[in-house]
């Protein structure tokens, strides 16, 4: 694979994409290897008979109609017309499609540390609007600076989703609008459930922080102590739901239509919330979901604000991925605490324009919709319960010195936890990611293997020594490893099965993908992803199923944190574990304690030598 520095660049496009048209495209894996390769993952989750019974369905469908399935989707890939084979089914039957609330289900967020420059709310809502437009300015003149990974370019093309975009929702699959960057300048504020539009030019020229402060400041008073209709609260719904509100919405007065057209438009929402969380478990509740009122879900980004200062994001996921927001919240977070962004001119302009409300006009059945959605949204966070683990024993800097990847050290540790607390390992996702690739976005990394289950039984078993515990973890690293490589190249089980089911014509069936090992592992009982920043004191998202964790987490230089998300009422194969969020805490904490432990005795051999 060609380096950065290898690939050919295009000239009549700006630097930030300037790889775009010599990236390589996604991979269609060989059938063959794609087989053994979900053999192998699927070994480790069932018994000797159910195996058996697994593997000779696998070999059917190679020897059989899978060989068709690889050739129509091999056509699809070479097509020259079709950019990345992946892309339209997977936006489709992952995002688009997917009639469930978007808060728990689709969206994340990142919980910011605390500014101590900034403490009132206007003050950081106003720095945080002016660095993020900034970042605005770089994706639209196309001069931000490419990504890449281990030397190697990664696609870019994401980021034409960042800015003044929305979701809409619409029967059977919703899409994504995009408006003119250049074109469309204001942001959103929302403040007591009421939106009103900021036009972040005045005069030809960008208002200042201090300028956006008192726009800010003028959102707040206006909208007083009464909260308004709760609009919003029609995005937290089935999207199929939202879609008829928003019909009834748009028919309840022709003005409708262009006040809901400015928060779609917009560059991206500011919610002011009139919340102060005081700590962390509180304020990562908030980033996710607040109170389902004073947001706009619909929007890729939204920028949290709380009454006492504190701060974070929250992000559609349907068509961007964690790493582009991630990158945009760093440069927000790492701009003002360092101060390089450039805030403007300190004297305020006497003539600016207030803000305006977007006064929608409500019928009774608007109310009722709204309503609705109010009661549903409640039922929905009041099922799901979330907490962090801040554990500050150690991060990278010490893993490191355990000669061992800081990302498959952790994921070890999240499959220890779930062995101490479950007696059992089961599968389990972690996010890679494809963008190596033209519109690549991730593939699943199967962490449950052989290997690991190896390991776990080894560090659980008090008759063991420490060399084969460490002989154990070096060999699980190892395959997690591997695996993530392969990845990261594309060359993944999940998507490729994905692809070829995809493949199949009306009336044509497989008993492998009728086969109950092939649901049962890919059924997440942990999702896992790892996006680390120095700035951040909280990321996450809910679980994918009903009877798993969310488990997201950070490697930082000295600590390691994990945002554990899952039913308040949690139930696994029957058994119920009523606070499942604390115990699973308690167990990473001690899984990760267990480990330093057990390493150090290796380190300490060492430095005898």
């Amino acid at each position: 694979m060609a380096t950065a520095a290898q690939t050919k660049t295009d000239a009549n496009v700006g630097p930030m994409l300037r790889f775009q048209n010599s990236m390589p495209k996604l991979p269609v894996p060989a059938l063959q290897a794609t087989m053994q390769k979900y053999l192998k993952s699927v070994r480790p989750l069932l018994n000797d008979e159910d195996y058996k019974q697994t593997e000779q369905w696998t070999k059917e469908f190679e020897s059989g109609i899978g060989g068709k399935l690889q050739e129509r989707l091999l056509a699809r890939a070479n097509d020259p017309s079709v950019v990345n084979w992946l892309e339209d089914w997977w936006l489709d039957q992952a995002y688009m499609g997917y009639r469930d609330p978007t808060p728990v289900y689709v969206s994340y967020f990142f919980y910011y540390k605390n500014d101590k420059l900034r403490k009132l709310p206007a003050q950081r809502a106003a720095a945080i609007t002016t660095a993020a437009l900034e970042f605005k300015q770089q994706v639209v003149s196309q001069t931000l600076e490419p990504e890449s990974a281990k030397g190697e370019p990664m696609c870019m093309d994401s980021y034409k989703y960042m800015f003044n975009n929305c979701r809409i929702p619409k029967k059977p699959s919703d899409y994504e609008a995009i408006f003119d960057p250049t074109k469309h300048n204001h942001v959103i504020a929302v403040r007591k459930n009421k939106f009103y539009v900021i036009e972040t030019y005045h005069n030809g020229q960008q208002l200042s922080t201090n300028e956006l402060q008192q726009q800010f400041e003028r959102v707040i008073a206006q909208a007083g102590d009464q909260k308004g209709p709760a609009i919003g609260a029609l995005t937290a719904e089935n999207r199929d739901a939202w879609t008829e509100a928003r019909d009834l919405l748009l028919a309840a007065n022709p003005n409708n239509k262009d006040l809901l057209n400015k928060i779609e438009t917009s560059d991206f929402v500011v919610c002011l919330d009139d919340q102060g969380p005081g700590f962390r478990d509180e304020a990562v509740r908030q980033c996710w979901h607040g109170d389902g009122r004073n947001r706009f879900f619909d929007k890729p980004l939204q920028f949290l604000v709380f009454e006492n200062g504190k701060a974070g994001f929250l992000g559609e996921h349907s068509c961007m991925d964690g790493t582009a927001t991630c990158r945009l919240n760093e440069y927000v977070c790492e701009g003002l605490r360092n101060e390089t962004i450039n805030h403007g001119a300190e004297q305020i302009r006497h003539e600016l324009p207030a803000p305006t409300e977007l006064k929608f006009a409500l019928n009774d059945a608007v109310h009722q919709a709204i309503q609705s959605a109010e009661t549903n949204f409640d039922a929905l966070i009041n099922k799901n319960d979330m907490t962090v683990l801040a554990f500050q024993g150690y991060g990278k800097g010490l893993i490191k010195k355990f000669k061992a990847s800081p990302d498959g050290y952790t994921q070890m540790v999240i499959q220890l936890a779930y062995y101490k607390m479950f007696g059992a390992s089961r599968p389990t996702y972690e996010s890679a990611q494809t963008r190596k690739y033209q519109r690549g976005r991730t593939e699943t990394a199967r962490s449950v293997t052989e290997e690991s289950v190896a390991f776990v039984k080894a560090m659980e078993n008090p008759a063991l020594g420490n060399e084969a515990k460490i002989a154990a973890f070096r060999t699980a690293l190892k395959a997690q490893g591997a695996y993530m490589s392969d990845c990261v190249k594309g060359h993944g089980v999940d998507r490729h099965l994905f692809g070829l089911k995809n493949c199949l014509q009306p009336g044509e069936e497989s008993a492998f993908f009728k086969d109950p090992a092939y649901s049962y592992s890919s059924h997440w009982f942990i999702s896992s992803s790892q996006l680390s920043s120095e700035n951040f004191d909280g990321y996450g998202w809910g679980p994918v199923a009903a009877d798993g964790f969310g488990c997201a987490y950070m490697i930082k230089k000295d600590a390691l944190q994990f945002n554990i998300a899952a039913l308040k009422d949690l139930v696994v194969e029957g058994k119920s574990f009523p606070n499942g969020v604390h115990q699973f805490k308690q167990a990473l904490e001690d899984a990760a304690n267990d480990l330093r432990d057990l390493l150090e005795t290796e380190t300490a051999a060492e430095a005898k030598l």
